[in-house]
């Protein structure tokens, strides 16, 4: 009876701990209200996640997921942040990772960067319930992404990011220049700079999806790194010197 209480104790505790949870911020594209160069008008409209260029189109975060062969899509789920127009979970179909990723209304970048940069130090855990479970993402997330245009070009940030505690976290800033832009803010959280990037690109889903790939194996950020920048290359037709001078890792 104790060797069964002993193995269930085991296999209950690795459910728990074996699980690895992502969430990806993305700060809808918006041509009114972000200094970007303009999109079609239905790429380009911050408030409607259903047709942006970075959520609900072809290579968007929730339709890149939702038609991976790798990814289950899991429900979309109310959320009560009144800059958050949409929120899904997905599943991984082949380990215990899920993924949390979240629509802002483009018009509010800054408290998207906000918010992910406060993640990051291990800040504002946020909590929801699947199957009766309940699961932490936000700075409980072994993983956190932005995916958007890179705001800090047109705005500062005077919040400061002081880690939470010394939990290891990684994070992946899909965005123009994201390493000069964020690298001051991501220094103050204690994250890990798995994959940002040197010079203008397009943050596009793929990219993200590749490195994750190689995240959920464990592999190190230099195969990371690499697996990004292959995904790039295979999308973009830039080159693999190109996406490996685009894409990199550490500080």
């Amino acid at each position: 009876m104790k060797s069964m209480f002993t193995i269930f104790f085991f296999c209950m505790s690795f459910a728990v701990f074996g699980q690895k949870k992502i969430h990806v911020f993305v700060a809808l594209c918006d041509n009114a209200n972000q200094g970007i160069v303009p999109v079609p008008k239905t790429l380009g409209n911050g408030q409607n996640p259903r047709t942006n260029l970075y959520w609900g189109a072809l290579y968007g975060v929730k339709t890149h997921f939702k038609r991976s062969k790798d990814w289950q899509f899991v429900k979309t789920l109310p959320t009560k942040h009144p800059k958050i127009l949409e929120r899904v979970l997905f599943k991984h179909r082949t380990s215990n990772t899920y993924l949390l990723a979240d629509a802002y209304d483009g018009k509010y970048i800054k408290q998207t960067t906000i918010d992910f940069l406060d993640a990051s130090s291990g800040a504002n855990p946020i909590e929801i319930i699947e199957n009766n479970k309940k699961m932490s993402f936000g700075g409980n997330s072994n993983l956190l992404a932005y995916v958007g245009h890179d705001g800090l070009m047109e705005f500062s940030l005077d919040t400061k990011f002081n880690p939470k505690n010394k939990k290891k976290r990684d994070a992946i800033i899909l965005a123009c220049i994201s390493k000069d832009y964020f690298k001051p803010y991501l220094q103050q959280t204690g994250a890990n700079p798995l994959v940002w990037s040197t010079g203008l690109m397009s943050p596009e889903a793929y990219t993200l999806k590749w490195a994750i790939d190689g995240w959920i194996l464990n592999e190190s950020d230099a195969e990371i790194r690499e697996r990004a920048a292959k995904a790039y290359n295979k999308y973009q037709k830039c080159g693999m010197r190109g996406a490996r001078g685009l894409l990199v890792t550490g500080y």
